[in-house]
């Protein structure tokens, strides 16, 4: 489970399709769930927080367009809109009301995987976090710099990009080879001082780091939640 990508609901009262785009998405790394209605899905998505959703327009009882409309202000997900091969008006209505893509039926499943991916990379990369704040200690990436005890530190670009990765994926260790290759520096030692130098602007201690710790053998980690 911990490989999966994003969390999917797919809404179509065609049995095949749904079975068809959870199997394949479950093949490539996606959790799917699936709702035959708009009923149905609203359902799910008062209990479950979805990372996008494929919602078929033509629908019995109420339509894809319908379930958008009203759900407008509690929905912040992304939404893939399958569509009638012929139906220009309903996508045009779709995207105006704030569906982020369509796929005109019948679709290759590839196809619908590219859209996904081309959708979860660019919401994963608008819900990057720029600003942090933990114990007496404040990361502002925007302004490139870190407040602790009221004091300001600044910090450098490639100071900038090693904080911006760790903060996006707390608990997570990065080796040397992986901050060498983010920041297109193979020296170790260099690797090193730029670790020392943070910490200082970061840590209490920084002889005894609490938040920038090293892992013997494997390489540095950012603890703040």
């Amino acid at each position: 489970m911990d490989n999966l990508i994003a969390h999917i609901l797919v809404v179509d009262d065609d049995d095949g399709i749904r079975s068809l785009v959870k199997k394949y998405l479950n093949e490539n790394h996606y959790l799917v769930t699936t709702a035959m209605s708009a009923e149905d899905a609203k359902e799910k998505i008062n209990i479950i927080k979805f990372d996008l959703i494929i919602l078929d327009i033509m629908m019995p009882g109420k339509s894809g367009l319908e379930f958008i409309e009203e759900n407008q202000k509690k929905i912040e997900t992304p939404i893939i809109l399958l569509t009638a091969k012929g139906g220009a008006n309903e996508r045009v209505a779709g995207l105006e009301i704030g569906a982020d893509d369509y796929l005109p039926k019948p679709f290759e499943p590839k196809e619908l995987l590219l859209r996904i991916q081309n959708i979860i990379k660019k919401t994963k990369k608008n819900d990057q976090k720029r600003i942090i704040q933990f114990e007496n200690i404040k990361i502002d990436l925007n302004k490139q710099l870190i407040l602790k005890n009221k004091i300001e530190f600044k910090i450098n670009n490639t100071e900038k990009k090693i904080l911006e990765k760790m903060i996006n994926n707390p608990g997570k260790t990065f080796s040397r080879e992986d901050i060498g290759s983010l920041i297109e520096l193979d020296k170790e030692r260099s690797i090193d001082v730029i670790i020392t130098r943070l910490r200082k602007k970061i840590e209490m201690n920084p002889k005894s780091p609490k938040f920038l710790q090293t892992i013997r053998g494997a390489g540095y980690v950012l603890w703040i939640e």
